[in-house]
């Protein structure tokens, strides 16, 4: 007996997909690996209104500076998503946030990687990181970082079977330490 996984597509967020956009980030941020993975909780984040929902798919669907890209089961569910935010030469990481430093090259950096628990071990999040990686590579971009936290060694190995490697530099957050992780692309 053969089993086959299910086949997803990979895409980016369409700017009227705010709800979806909203309920996926809500039910990443009741994950138990949550506290450690997310810059918000989820209360925050649910106590955001329509319009903010609205401008982060609008924002995240088109242009060259954020992309979100989602997969979806074949029964329309969304099974996980990823988000890649360029970041330029001298400026302070994630959007100027300065979050690992100072940039020193043109770079992706993705953050709010997400898939749901009955998804994990499909290839899901490699898929993700597939479809942000095309995107950035578009762009001319040729290397991409994350952050994880120290107490999250569920994705640190996650990301190293993507190609991530530590890039030897760590700083901290309100959450605690967290390590940086880069590929070439």
């Amino acid at each position: 007996m053969s089993t086959t996984r299910p086949r997803y597509d990979v895409r980016r967020v369409r700017a009227d997909e705010w709800r979806e956009v909203r309920d996926l980030r809500l039910a990443a941020l009741l994950d138990p690996a949550a506290p450690v993975a997310f810059l918000e909780s989820h209360d925050e984040a649910a106590a955001k209104p329509d319009v903010f929902w609205e401008g982060r798919a609008r924002g995240a669907a088109a242009g060259a500076e954020v992309a979100q890209v989602v997969a979806v089961a074949p029964d329309g569910t969304w099974a996980g998503t990823a988000t890649g935010l360029v970041e330029e030469p001298g400026a302070g990481g994630v959007r100027d946030g300065a979050l690992g430093g100072a940039v020193d090259r043109r770079q992706v950096h993705v953050v709010g990687v997400f898939v749901r628990p009955e998804h994990r071990g499909a290839g899901v999040l490699g898929l993700l990181f597939d479809g942000v990686h095309a995107w950035a590579r578009g762009l001319g971009i040729e290397v991409s970082r994350l952050c994880v936290h120290t107490d999250n060694p569920r994705a640190q190995a996650a990301y190293r079977k993507l190609g991530f490697a530590p890039s030897g530099r760590r700083f901290t957050l309100d959450a605690g330490e967290e390590l940086e992780l880069v590929r070439t692309l």
